[in-house]
């Protein structure tokens, strides 16, 4: 399964809601939901060359870690 190096985040289970119905705030009765699936959420993955122990190697880093400067870009 495919996780980020540096913080290991991976996939989350959640659900996906399949919905029926006109909202209230458009004059309609209201939503229902008719049916639920299992669905996995996946992290923003990027593969990239990072600086471990002073080697360059390509990881697959979240865009979280990028973004907040945990690694070092070779």
């Amino acid at each position: 399964m495919k996780s980020c190096v540096i913080c290991d985040k991976g996939a989350i289970p959640g659900n996906k809601y399949k919905r029926r119905g006109q909202i209230k705030r458009t004059g309609g009765a209201g939503s229902k939901i008719v049916g639920k699936t299992l669905r996995r959420f996946l992290p923003n993955l990027q593969r990239v060359k990072i600086v471990i122990n002073g080697t360059v190697r390509r990881h697959n880093v979240c865009t979280s870690c990028i973004q907040n400067g945990k690694i070092t870009k070779a």
